[in-house]
């Protein structure tokens, strides 16, 4: 192995990695191909992606800092120097959002008659509007926090919008100008009278305005599709909250905490109550980032430093409104205009997996590969209701990471536990973000009459497992479906995913080791065709890059595809640079994180990255083995990262029959040929594409197209069955006879 690859300088740093990434979803609001009011959603997206990432990630990095780790990085920088290195590069992001945003978006969107009003800018019916809106439904939701000697300073939640106030008693007006705001000589109720004290009659005063969340940001105008934002509005009305106080300034703001979930489950006899625990812990995390306006009054920004506790760099001032995640609401709001969004297409279920057939006569017959949202995740949904209501289905097994708030397969596994099935359900209370949700879908299950787990203590289960044992004329056997994605539902409509229905038997025995691991004290010595983490899906990748390099060794071509999530484990990176090495043709297709170059000279240019970003966010996991005239394609939940290697359980699996392998080449092969949405590392930077005159070619335009075709298949094919099928009247010589018995007979109608 070459040991030089293991140096610093070949490995990009994964958080700087990760702000690439965001950037690249950036480019996809300026990407003229996309919709205009897709373009906003993607904007929209950016912020949601970032926020998230300072939640978790830079507030890992923070904790390792204030410890004073010293420890580098695989790209040799400590957690300071990355810390200080994330916060320069997303200010140089944060100035580009803004720049679309102002210069791009909001005149595009002017021009095809969509508005986001600045409150000067309104005419008289409309200021009329919003100050009735004000008056009526936001001033007695509305709670003023002072700052002072006998309160201090307020809480300010994570991700909360907030206006902070700079004011002033004022002696000449000790009664807010009612007329302004209010109809009629209705008196304020509830004024606070502070004792008049000379010394602090004109000493400046900070008071803090929560924005409420229960109310859209973007809120209606009269007339079509004009809007003004929700803060901006409260901040022209400000004044009546403070009677008898001169406003001089405000300022919209925003915090985000640190809110990773941190539970030594070592020490927890009750998991869920510990989970609950540090969910109500993490709302009080330390001040990852501040956002301010750009013109916010210098006084207003060093109160909110000094009490929020932030450092300089994480002080983040934005020109124009702070938090950008209201535009990824716009397009649902804005009536009309189709043509600013995507074109729907309905996804393509198999006839087979619909709930008018026996969807285990369909598997038993042969392995069925779905893709989403191309397939409709539907067959998923229809197979564990299928499940539930079978009389001959005895157990039903089940991991869930994620699910949707109102999932239908929750909603099924209690039917089956209900009807008398054994069924047990493997619920991931720690999956970040969703931990609220599956604390409540567990407490759910187990009413339900389920058989609730948890998984392993230390590790996450992040695999994506379904099996059903149901009762065959021929015996017991067992039907599964193994993922790359989580069971929702709701985000299987945007996220490219893959699965696979078989009752191989193998597999199946496989699996039963595996929930019986996860539910129990079992130690499966082996699995035949089920790779797991930890330990096993690394293993076994090692194991295939192997077989490779001695392919290429003794002069045969030999080929690594992988497609992912992330690329940031370093022992993978430096296998795949010692195959590179050796000659092995490698081809990644990589979402996210890339920690790897592919410019170093010992690779010889045999590793070629791919980035798609798109309509849809890809989400498969996929890797494939070429050599000596063999190909072997397998399938997981894993990304090729350290947490999913080695502290998660994850499962990966062979993709054998031969319709279903050439169909999972075949999506390889599409996707690498896309030349719309993707692009091409060089270094540590990636490009688009220059197509020159080469056509287009969108692998997910491709893919939808394919689902279109298959539907207007089967749409033919059921039209002809019932033509078929449908009676024929004898044909016969109509007689004059004939007419008279037939006016006859009408007559008695």
């Amino acid at each position: 192995m070459y040991k030089d690859f293991y140096q610093p300088q070949n490995y990009v740093n994964r958080e700087l990695s990760w702000i690439d990434f965001n950037g690249r979803v950036l480019e996809e609001a300026l990407a003229p191909e996309n919709p205009l009011l897709e373009r906003a959603n993607f904007l929209g997206i950016t912020q949601s992606n970032v926020d998230e990432f300072f939640m978790v990630r830079v507030a890992s990095l923070h904790k390792l800092s204030a410890a004073n780790v010293t420890t580098t990085d695989a790209s040799g920088m400590t957690p300071k120097e990355q810390l200080d290195a994330v916060n320069e590069k997303e200010h140089g992001m944060v100035e580009q959002r803004y720049q679309i945003y102002n210069d791009q978006l909001l005149p595009e969107l002017a021009s095809q008659n969509i508005q986001i009003l600045h409150v000067r800018n309104l005419d008289a019916e409309q200021y009329e509007y919003v100050r009735r809106y004000f008056n009526e439904e936001l001033m007695p939701v509305l709670t003023p926090m002072a700052d002072d000697t006998s309160r201090p300073f307020p809480f300010i939640s994570n991700n909360s919008l907030n206006i902070a106030v700079k004011l002033e008693r004022d002696p000449e007006s000790l009664h807010v100008k009612e007329h302004e705001i209010l109809e009629g000589d209705q008196e304020i109720q509830g004024r606070s009278q502070e004792p008049h004290d000379e010394n602090t009659e004109n000493e400046e005063k900070f008071a803090t305005v929560r924005v409420p969340e229960i109310y859209k940001r973007l809120v209606k105008l009269p007339g079509e599709n004009q809007f003004v934002l929700l803060d901006e509005l409260i901040k022209e009305f400000l004044s009546v909250l403070f009677p008898g106080y001169r406003i001089i300034s405000s300022g919209t703001y925003r915090v985000m905490r640190d809110m990773d979930l941190d539970v030594a489950e070592e020490d927890t006899s009750d998991l869920l109550r510990a989970v609950q625990h540090q969910l109500r812990e993490r709302e009080h995390g330390h001040v990852m980032r501040l956002e301010v306006e750009r013109d916010i009054d210098p006084w207003l920004e060093n109160h909110l430093i000094k009490n929020l506790h932030v450092n300089e760099t994480a002080v983040y001032r934005v020109n124009g409104p702070v938090d950008l995640t209201f535009l990824k609401k716009l397009s649902g709001m804005v009536k009309g205009h189709d043509e600013l969004r995507y074109q729907p297409f309905k996804a393509h279920l198999d006839p087979r997996f619909d709930m008018d057939h026996n969807i285990f006569e369909a598997i038993r017959t042969k392995d069925h590969l779905v893709q989403h949202p191309y397939d409709d995740f539907q067959s998923v949904v229809n197979f564990i209701h299928q499940a539930a209501t079978d009389d001959q289905v005895l157990a039903i097994k089940m991991t869930l990471y994620r699910v949707s708030g109102n999932s239908p397969i929750i909603k099924y596994l209690g039917m089956a536990a209900q009807q008398g099935k054994q069924v047990t359900v493997l619920v991931e209370v720690k999956a970040r973000f969703d931990e609220q949700n599956n604390v409540r879908w567990a407490r759910r299950l187990e009413r339900m009459g389920c058989h609730v787990i948890y998984g392993l203590v230390g590790l996450k289960t992040h695999c994506k497992l379904a099996l059903v044992i149901r009762r065959d004329e021929d015996g017991i056997r067992r039907y599964m479906h193994l993922g790359t994605g989580n069971y929702n539902d709701v985000t299987a409509h945007f996220y490219t995913d893959m699965g696979l229905f078989t009752c191989d038997y193998e597999l199946g025995e496989d699996m039963t080791n595996l929930f019986n691991m996860l539910s129990g004290f079992a130690r499966p010595r082996y699995f035949h065709k089920l790779r797991v983490s930890p330990d096993g899906i690394r293993e076994f990748i090692d194991g295939k890059i192997d077989e490779q390099i001695k392919i290429a060794k003794a002069g045969s071509p030999a080929l690594i595809r992988m497609k992912m999530n992330s690329l940031s484990d370093k022992q993978i990176i430096a296998r795949l640079y010692e195959a590179a090495a050796a000659g092995v043709k490698i081809q990644l297709l990589i979402r996210g994180i890339t920690c790897l170059r592919n410019d170093l000279p010992q690779l010889h240019e045999n590793i070629e990255v791919h980035s798609i970003v798109g309509r849809f966010l890809e989400h498969s996991r996929i890797y494939y083995f070429k050599g000596n005239g063999h190909e072997e394609i397998y399938l997981a939940s894993a990304d090729m990262m350290t947490r999913n290697l080695n502290r998660r359980v994850e499962e990966l699996f062979p993709v054998l029959e031969s319709d279903t392998k050439a169909r999972a080449i075949d999506i390889f092969d599409k996707m690498w040929q896309d030349n719309v949405k993707t692009r091409i590392l060089h270094g540590n930077k990636y490009e688009r594409i220059d197509r020159g005159k080469t056509q287009p070619f969108s692998c997910q335009e491709y893919f939808i197209a394919q689902a279109q075709a298959a539907n207007r298949a089967d749409k033919k094919e059921t039209e002809q069955h019932q033509a078929a099928s449908a009676f024929q009247p004898m044909t016969r010589h109509v007689s004059k006879l004939h007419l008279n018995d037939e006016k006859e007979d009408n007559a008695h109608d």
